[in-house]
């Protein structure tokens, strides 16, 4: 009797050690790591420790990281990247009235150089400039201000001001569809605003003076004013320094918008012209102005 008895302590024992009436074990992982791990709380996916009681409340789990063996953070939404703040102003729609005056009566003359910038001219033009105190408008290629952002920043650092002058120098613009006429013109700004963001753009220059309606118009729905000239330097023709420097002198006239070139070719003759004109508009009282 007593080693029956024996016997049948020994059966209770092994069928209450799963902890659970019948000696059923849980169905839950962790309840069975819990018991191999001696109860003990484990480490959770982000390093703090986790006990039996946390992991079996209900929360979301992250996925497992099969490189860590254990559960990964879910991963950050990407954030969305920031732009200047100049992409994001809106533009004023200003008058489509074409400028060819200067901003300020009196003997005043604006000088403003097309087609840059150019690694090779427009610094001599700074440098001239510079020497007699004299301040410019740069009108700029969306192309050019992309290959040399650092120079629109040298620009804008002397003092002067800049214009944009379309993306490619399309002298076909007047006849262009109006998508095209809208990303000729937004392109150039751009490239503009991200080599110098915030700064401000107030004129268009038409690639070749070519102006219709549309293009004033598109140009003044971006709040720049189209910008012409009075006097044609006709710089383009490279018909020598001399030449040049006369064309000014016989065409200004006080408040005159002065056509000359920085890049799209050769400048050594506007260089050499602007050497001799710089001083003679000196001489004459002439002020340095902005256009309109």
């Amino acid at each position: 009797m007593a080693l029956l008895a024996l016997l049948v302590l020994a059966a209770t024992g092994c069928a209450t050690d799963g902890g659970t009436p019948g000696g059923a074990r849980s169905g839950r992982p962790d309840a069975q790591a819990d018991a191999a791990g001696g109860g003990q709380d484990r480490t959770g996916a982000d390093g703090a420790p986790s006990s039996a009681a946390d992991r079996s409340a209900g929360a979301p789990r992250a996925a497992p990281d099969p490189r860590l063996g254990r559960a990964a953070p879910p991963a950050a939404p990407a954030a969305e990247p920031a732009l200047p703040p100049a992409f994001n102003t809106v533009p004023t729609p200003v008058a489509d009235t074409l400028v060819r005056g200067t901003a300020s009566s009196g003997r005043t003359v604006a000088l403003t150089f097309d087609d840059g910038p150019s690694s090779e001219w427009t610094p001599q033009v700074l440098a001239l400039l510079d020497r007699y105190d004299a301040k410019a408008t740069f009108c700029v290629v969306g192309e050019q201000a992309r290959e040399h952002p650092d120079l629109l920043r040298t620009i804008v650092a002397k003092g002067h001001q800049l214009c944009d002058h379309s993306e490619t120098h399309d002298e076909r613009i007047a006849r262009l569809p109006q998508a095209k006429l809208r990303s000729q013109i937004t392109m150039a700004r751009d490239a503009i605003l991200k080599a110098v963001p915030g700064v401000r753009i107030p004129w268009f220059r038409s690639p070749g003076g070519s102006w219709t309606a549309a293009v004033r118009g598109t140009a003044a729905s971006f709040g720049m004013k189209p910008l012409d000239w009075s006097v044609d330097s006709r710089d383009w023709e490279r018909g020598g320094a001399d030449r040049i420097l006369a064309t000014v002198k016989r065409e200004l006239r006080p408040g005159g918008v002065v056509l000359m070139h920085d890049a799209g070719g050769d400048r050594e003759q506007t260089v050499a012209a602007l050497t001799k004109l710089l001083p003679w508009l000196v001489a004459q009282g002439y002020r340095f102005d902005f256009p309109a």
